[in-house]
């Protein structure tokens, strides 16, 4: 059943034209690719269904459930009748919700009517990259870096600029390297700290120093991706929102479903400046109309309600961390870095001699771990594989033990 699947994915990747049809795509969509965590899920699953003992480090969502206050508000938003249309921003309550905890945790004040709540974050990356993304622009990302910055970026018919996150600089960028990639051309600039999927974030004295060198380039917009801005252990969080002289094109992106185990409602939150409200919304009334109205109700009881869940699951991930990171460091040919955000690791595994994709793909085809090749998220994902630690201690410890059995393997044959 395995290779069925993966035959299938591999068909789709390589059929240019709809298979048995005389219909043909447009050229765009040949630009546009997927999020292989979703395959490795996917293959995972199969497996799993094979009565395999899968372990599943491969996909990027808390293994926590939604706190059951939340999950209660949406219920009785629906046994209360909210189960119509919404204005496509949001509703009101909650906007106002999203805007008193920007001002408890970024201690910025922000207008609710700056706000559009979307389902899920990824619609702010494609509303932001469609608007500022055509033929002749320039969109500066990250890389490796969540995949769908790039795959949307090609989408739009703008040139996708990598910004290097190499492992010598903790997975951060240099301010320089990045104002000395804007051009003319250059629409937007897309920043993630704290990053998938190397954990690694950029600190306040680089964002200080590209904030203050894009005064030079007053026609070049900023998304910022703070999607993990909950998630940080050694250092604060610094937010972009903080800096009042980028405000008017700086576009912010968060949500709730990393900080409150709500990947499967599909929330996220936008903060636009004044002159983009408009045309995000009617991006937004073109798109999806407007977000499930009851899981609005459960986003507001995530955010006035208690947070002690949000802080007992960060201190699970600090461990969790921390352990893995010791765990993946004492393997033969294995090093990692420590991550100081979100909930991955990105070990360098060079030294085992194959690709990346092979070793996941080994990895879960004969040892049941699934984790993600660094591949997946750009060409400087090379030799590096992502484990996301949303997984218990014990499903972190037998995988790292199948993994240095792998390992122990792996240099016999090479030796051989």
């Amino acid at each position: 059943m395995l290779h069925v699947v993966m035959q299938f994915v591999a068909d789709q990747r390589k059929t240019p034209t709809l298979r048995n049809s005389i219909l043909k795509l447009s050229e765009k969509m040949q630009r546009l690719h997927t999020e292989t965590a979703f395959e490795v899920l996917a293959r995972a699953e199969v497996l799993r269904g094979e009565n395999k003992p899968v372990i599943n480090l491969g996909i990027g969502q808390p293994d926590f459930k939604t706190p059951p206050h939340v999950v209660e508000a949406a219920v009785q938003a629906l046994r209360d009748g909210h189960h119509g249309y919404t204005p496509a921003p949001g509703i009101l309550p909650l906007r106002e919700a999203v805007a008193a905890d920007i001002l408890k945790y970024r201690r910025v004040s922000v207008h609710p009517d700056e706000i559009l709540v979307v389902p899920g974050g990824k619609v702010v990356l494609f509303f932001a990259i469609l608007m500022f993304g055509e033929s002749g622009a320039e969109i500066l990302y990250p890389i490796p870096s969540f995949p769908i910055y790039q795959s949307m970026i090609e989408f739009s018919g703008a040139r996708p600029v990598p910004i290097p996150l190499l492992e010598k600089n903790n997975f951060a960028f240099s301010a320089d390297e990045v104002l000395n990639l804007v051009t003319e051309k250059t629409t937007l600039i897309i920043i993630n700290s704290p990053a998938n999927p190397t954990g690694g974030t950029v600190p306040k004295s680089e964002i200080n120093k590209l904030v203050a060198g894009l005064q030079e380039f007053p026609h070049v917009a900023i998304l910022s991706d703070e999607i993990y801005s909950r998630i940080c252990y050694d250092q604060e969080h610094t937010t972009l929102l903080a800096y009042p002289e980028i405000r008017d094109r700086l576009i912010l992106l968060d949500g709730w479903s990393k900080t409150y185990a709500m990947t499967g409602w599909r929330l996220g939150y936008s903060v636009w400046p004044r002159e983009l409200v408009e045309p995000a919304q009617r991006l937004a009334i073109n798109c999806h109309s407007c977000v499930n109205t009851p899981a609005q109700f459960g986003a507001i009881a995530a955010l006035e309600g208690p947070q002690d869940f949000v802080d007992e699951m960060n201190q699970a991930f600090l461990m969790r961390r921390d352990y893995l990171v010791k765990a993946l460091n004492s393997i033969q040919s294995v090093s990692c870095t420590l991550p100081n955000g979100a909930f991955y690791a990105f070990p360098n595994v060079s030294q085992l001699g194959s690709t990346a994709e092979q070793i996941q793909n080994e990895l879960l085809n004969d040892y049941y771990v699934a984790t993600v090749a660094g591949t997946s998220f750009g060409m400087y994902g090379e030799g590096y594989l992502r484990f996301s630690y949303a997984a218990s201690l014990d499903d972190l410890n037998v995988a790292v033990e199948r993994l240095q059995e792998y390992c122990k393997k792996t240099a016999l044959r090479t030796n051989n």
